[in-house]
């Protein structure tokens, strides 16, 4: 199954989007048309017809009125005014015929024409008897024109009725499909918007996911962890990033692998000469091949004090390969870590007078014992106590503290030394990494002791770490489990 690239994801996720708005807005659109319908409907249909049932109901008192006197003067102008009104009235009444689109309507309409047809049938018999001067019964003519106007006005008013009945039910029809269009707007905005969050957080998640990925990946590379596992099902771009990514670090593992049997093979290659080297210097200072006089034993001080640096690099490199190698032998058993803090201190007395450093110790006696190598955790003990006497000057205070919490036994050491810089604190630990402070060049370390003390504690399922503020001195912590 082919994979989208980042760019047509974000193509699709916005074309969907696109099509979710329009659907939106093609919808409001629709209502709103519809609604403009309706309207339209209402000010050209039901309003003109009201105002011409008030022309007729104004037209039809107006006729009856002018025959009544024209009818009683003979005043030929009234007829005239009356034959106007009639005129008028036909007029508006077509206009209100044209107009009128449904049988609600016409009805009331088509009866009015009836009704105006015989008025004007029996107006004009009346007008002819009376223009041939004949007798005829008024009163009957009367009430025959009376009961055809109260019909014409009567359908009027039913007329009238009905459009506002009309009107009245649109609008009750509009305000209903309103509320209507109203819910609907709001369900197919908030499923748009919903939609909209949705795809975001999905095309988002597509993208950051994998990157978080390769962030933790890096960072588990910078602190010298080197598996080729980042497998990514993304993108294609994302996907052959992180190929190239676990090529590079199979690349770099296999360069640490070389690096670290380089300096295996070369420490244990060392071991042998040096010890040799140890062995022969020690026979010239007890003078066994001879005499030896002050300048030469000063020289074989020098060379002796060397030669046991070397001796402990070596070791140290050993040591750090058979830990990373998981070959590391550890003798697990319950032991007082009180005992070994007070044993490591006692070691370091001879230091700490030629120093004149305060080492002063705080430590409870009643701890509970520790299942630990003794050995291993003498030389974590050994290499912190002995990093704080390394850069600690003269006079300084060392502080080493020990007490029971929640994760276990947490172990302290500070010191009053130049401080480590924030952004070394957490590569301290690593392999061949070390912060020589100003005006310590004498300072020397192969960088391996705290990468050590890590590897150990680590392995004793406790963790390590440092705290510290330039000029104020350094905190190495680290917890056993109990």
């Amino acid at each position: 199954m082919m994979r989208l690239t980042i760019f047509w994801r974000l193509v699709v996720g916005y074309l969907i989007i696109f099509i979710l708005v329009m659907i939106v807005g093609i919808y409001a659109i629709i209502q709103l048309k519809r609604f403009n319908t309706v309207t339209q409907y209402i000010l050209n249909v039901d309003n003109r017809i009201l105002e011409y049932e008030k022309n007729l109901v104004d037209l039809t008192l107006s006729q009856h009125r002018f025959m009544k006197k024209y009818i009683i003067s003979g005043d030929r102008g009234l007829y005239n005014q009356f034959f106007s009104t009639k005129e008028a009235f036909s007029r508006n009444l077509d206009m209100v015929l044209a107009v009128s689109d449904t049988r609600f309507h016409r009805e009331p309409l088509t009866k009015i024409k009836e009704y105006h047809d015989l008025y004007q049938s029996l107006v004009g018999k009346e007008t002819g008897l009376i223009q041939a001067k004949r007798i005829y019964s008024k009163k009957e003519y009367e009430s025959e024109k009376e009961r055809l106007v109260d019909g014409i006005l009567k359908e009027l008013d039913l007329l009238e009725v009905r459009v506002r009945q009309d009107a009245h039910q649109r609008m009750k029809e509009q305000g209903e499909a309103g509320d209507s269009a109203r819910t609907m707007a709001v369900i197919l905005a908030s499923l748009a918007l919903g939609s909209i969050i949705v795809i975001s957080f999905l095309i988002t998640r597509s993208i950051t996911a994998p990157l978080g990925l390769l962030r933790l990946k890096t960072r588990e590379i910078a602190e010298g962890v080197f598996k080729s596992d980042l497998k990514i099902s993304s993108s294609p771009e994302i996907s052959e990033l992180a190929q190239a990514f676990n090529l590079m670090i199979h690349r770099l593992s296999t360069l640490e692998k070389m690096k670290s049997d380089f300096f295996s093979t070369m420490s244990h290659e060392l071991r042998t000469p040096l010890t040799s080297i140890k062995e022969g210097i020690a026979l010239l200072q007890e003078g066994a091949a001879g005499p030896v006089t002050d300048k030469q034993k000063k020289l074989l001080d020098i060379v002796a004090q060397e030669s046991r640096r070397l001796i402990e690099l070596v070791n140290s490199s050993l040591d750090f390969s058979k830990m990373e190698a998981g070959m590391m032998t550890y003798h697990f058993e319950p032991a007082d870590l009180v005992f070994l803090i007070n044993k490591v201190i006692l070691e370091m007395g001879p230091l700490v007078e030629s120093k004149k450093i305060r080492l002063e110790a705080e430590v409870k006696a009643s701890l509970p014992k520790v299942t630990m190598d003794q050995e291993r955790i003498l030389q974590v003990l050994r290499n912190l106590i002995g990093n704080a006497l390394k850069f600690t000057p003269e006079g300084g205070r060392i502080g080493v503290f020990a007490g029971l919490t929640g994760q276990g036994i947490k172990v302290a050491v500070r010191d009053t030394g130049p401080g480590i810089p924030e952004n070394s604190l957490l590569t301290i630990f690593n392999k061949f990494q070390q912060v020589i402070p100003e005006k310590s060049f004498q300072i020397k370390g192969s960088g391996l002791g705290l990468a050590i003390v890590k590897h150990i504690i680590t392995s004793h399922g406790g963790r390590v770490w440092a705290e510290s503020k330039l000029g104020q001195g350094s905190t190495f912590y680290f917890v056993l489990p109990v």
